[in-house]
């Protein structure tokens, strides 16, 4: 394989920064290839073999985090309620779905994001568009929007905050198998499905009490998670950075994180980010929406997954509840037809992002969910796996998405919407979602019988 860690440079890369200083961007990224990376090639290995187990239905993968984090939101507070709306996702599906859930979450690196344009104007002002905080600052000001090199320094040292303070909480009691008696369960009482939720939640802390009845065994000492982390391998640059090669050994890791992803608007077969992902070790996510065509999908798989390795990738789709019916069948044809070993996540928000009147960009619960459950019936009648999905979501109780138990409208929008790029759900929105996908599967597996 002609590839190296450097080799994307000579390919076309999309959606990349310009910097002021070149030289400055290059002795930034020369010294940040000599620190201590993140994650480590094991640890990728480990995500890798649970993906593939994920993809026979051995497995659940459970994907979410931050549309983009933020430097200034590297805060306990934060971090631990992230990590509490996750950990309580999945535990809810473990005991719901029957399989144990690989834990992915957007964060520890999610700080740069694609944008539609490179320019923003407001006025008679254009001004270069936030692209996250490794790239750039949210306020509209020359020296906030300015591309600064020494943010790619930063967002190591943030990345690596978060990440300590997550595997602090992971090996400690704050994941114990315990938590359903600490959810917030006050929204339940506001949806149609109040009953069902309850008895879940109920046979959740029953099961938890049986288990330790019988082996004698505290869950509180089973209190130990996995997680791992993944953000969009956008930034080249700072990617090809923590771009190591393993002692003793050919592959090359990405090592600022465990599942690097390629977004649609660089999944080019011939562009720089795939040829960067091809190269590299660690198993990948792929965006596939509307504009991927069933033949560009074979081409991205033989690309990036030539030896047809199990738990290598992971195809991630988005279409939107409306489109979803008519686009995924025939990708999911051409990757049967082509013996691709793939592990098949459903991403149903953003497919579902619109603007409202007065220019915010929001999501609804209900499509949000439509496109899911469409989803798991798409699979069921192609005799495919649904194994994961993908969310954007937060443990803090903002109002950026309409609907779900609450009844969230377009007025509660600006009471705590928080996001300078795409709307998520919050707190409860979230483990609602959970609950409807547990609901989703147990009258499946009914209508089955």
């Amino acid at each position: 394989m002609d590839w190296s860690p450097s080799s994307w440079q000579a390919k076309e890369a999309l959606q990349q920064p310009v910097y002021e200083d070149e030289g400055q961007l290059r002795a930034i990224c020369e010294h940040l290839s000599s620190v201590p990376p993140l994650v480590t090639s094991w640890e990728a290995k480990s995500l890798q073999r649970q993906l593939a187990e994920a993809a026979h239905g051995r497995r659940f993968l459970l994907q979410g985090g931050d549309c983009a984090e933020r430097f200034d939101e590297c805060r306990v507070d934060i971090i631990a309620n992230r990590l509490k709306v996750l950990l309580q996702m999945s535990l809810a599906l473990v005991y719901g779905l029957k399989l144990p859930v690989v834990r992915v979450g957007r964060f520890a690196g999610q700080y740069a994001k694609p944008r539609s344009s490179g320019m923003e104007t407001r006025g008679d002002v254009s001004l270069p568009s936030y692209r996250g905080d490794i790239i750039n600052g949210p306020a509209f000001t020359e020296a906030d929007r300015t591309p600064d090199p020494q943010r790619l320094i930063q967002a190591h040292s943030y990345s690596a905050l978060v990440l300590n303070y997550v595997r602090a909480l992971s090996d400690s009691g704050f994941a114990n198998l315990k938590h359903p008696e600490q959810w917030n369960l006050e929204f339940v009482h506001q949806s149609p499905w109040a009953q069902e939720y309850r008895r879940m939640v109920s046979e959740i802390q029953e099961a938890i009490q049986f288990m330790e009845t019988v082996s004698n065994v505290d869950a509180d000492s089973l209190g130990r998670v996995d997680f791992y982390t993944s953000h969009e391998a956008l930034h080249l640059h700072y990617e090809e950075a923590f771009t190591r090669g393993v002692p003793g050994a050919a592959p090359h890791y990405n090592l600022s994180t465990h599942m690097p992803w390629i977004g649609m608007r660089t999944a080019q077969p011939g562009g720089a980010h795939v040829e960067y992902a091809r190269g590299i070790a660690n198993p990948l996510g792929l965006k596939v929406g509307p504009a991927m065509s069933p033949s560009m999908l074979r081409t991205l798989i033989q690309t990036l997954n030539p030896d047809n390795t199990p738990g290598r990738l992971t195809l991630i789709h988005r279409f939107g509840v409306h489109q979803i019916e008519t686009l995924l069948p025939p990708l999911l044809e051409v990757v049967r037809a082509e013996g691709a070993d793939v592990l098949w996540c459903c991403d149903p928000m953003h497919g579902n992002t619109e603007t409202t009147d007065q220019g915010i960009k929001t999501r609804h619960f209900d499509k949000i969910l439509g496109e899911l459950e469409h989803a798991f019936d798409i699979h069921a009648a192609e005799g495919t796996i649904l194994g994961g999905v993908h969310l954007e979501l937060t443990g803090e109780d903002v109002t950026e998405c309409i609907g779900g138990a609450r009844g969230l409208e377009e007025a509660d929008l600006q009471r705590a919407y928080t996001s300078h790029v795409d709307p998520r759900l919050n707190y409860e929105q979230a483990l609602e979602m959970t609950f409807c996908i547990v609901r989703k599967r147990r009258r499946s597996l009914r209508e089955g019988q």
